[in-house]
């Protein structure tokens, strides 16, 4: 079974190549936007210094998946710097305005990624009908794995509707659970589900190295330190991945 780690910085993506992590998926604003695309500079360091396989997330913008014609432009370019940079692969997903999977411009989108591998990310959880995504998923070929919460809040939230997307999706596809997967649930998780592989972000706070501290300015959300950061957990990396070795 794979574990993939959703970082969004190259030091983080190293810890979880230190540990044994089976792959990265690299983001930008992970915390606070659910990961949108990383910078070029980003993605071009990411792939000198990163052995494992490295997955682009491919998403202009926090929010929905439906996306203006400027929007899909800038997707098809980002596509373009990551075939530039030789990373494994990208992440995307569109829908149109009734929540079905655009097949027109997901089509376009893998003609761009050919020879990289592709993960349909959780736009998925948010189509109209999760059997119907997949059938269409399925019908563009192309796609190696499904990022998926069961159309809800979290897996364990979803996991009816997993086992309904695994069963179904047989071994033409991977249906990779993610969103809310931690080391407390995930043996639950894997009980029930047969898949595999599976995406966690294994996150924790990292205090800066500043001496000096302003209390008083915040340049973002409101709430959040200035003076913290999210990285990825190398203990429990490990410990996933010896949980891992029993399925």
């Amino acid at each position: 079974m794979e574990l993939e780690i959703c970082v969004e910085s190259v030091d983080a993506a190293l810890i979880a190549q230190e540990n044994s992590a089976s792959r990265i998926e690299l983001c930008a604003s992970l915390a606070v936007e659910g990961g949108i695309t990383p910078s070029h500079g980003l993605i071009a360091l990411a792939s000198e210094r990163i052995k494992l396989p490295v997955m682009v997330m491919i998403r202009p913008r926090s929010g929905d998946f439906c996306y203006s014609e400027e929007e899909f432009e800038i997707m098809k370019r980002d596509i373009a710097v990551c075939q530039q940079n030789n990373v494994a692969g990208v992440v995307f997903g569109i829908l149109t305005p009734d929540g079905r999977v655009d097949i027109a411009r997901m089509r376009v989108l893998l003609e761009l990624s050919k020879g990289m591998l592709v993960t349909f990310h959780r736009a998925f959880d948010v189509a109209r009908d999760p059997i119907e995504a997949l059938d269409d998923i399925l019908s563009l070929g192309g796609i190696q794995r499904i990022l998926t919460s069961g159309q809800d809040k979290g897996v364990l939230d979803g996991l009816e509707t997993l086992e309904r997307i695994v069963t179904h999706a047989g071994d033409k596809i991977s249906i990779m659970p993610g969103g809310g997967v931690s080391l407390r649930n995930l043996d639950r998780i894997l009980r029930v589900l047969r898949v595999r592989d599976i995406h966690m972000s294994c996150m924790k706070t990292q205090e800066s190295p500043m001496v000096y501290k302003n209390p008083y300015v915040n340049m973002g959300s409101f709430g959040r330190s200035e003076y913290s950061r999210v990285t990825v957990d190398g203990a429990t990396v490990k410990k996933v991945v010896d949980l891992l070795t029993r399925y």
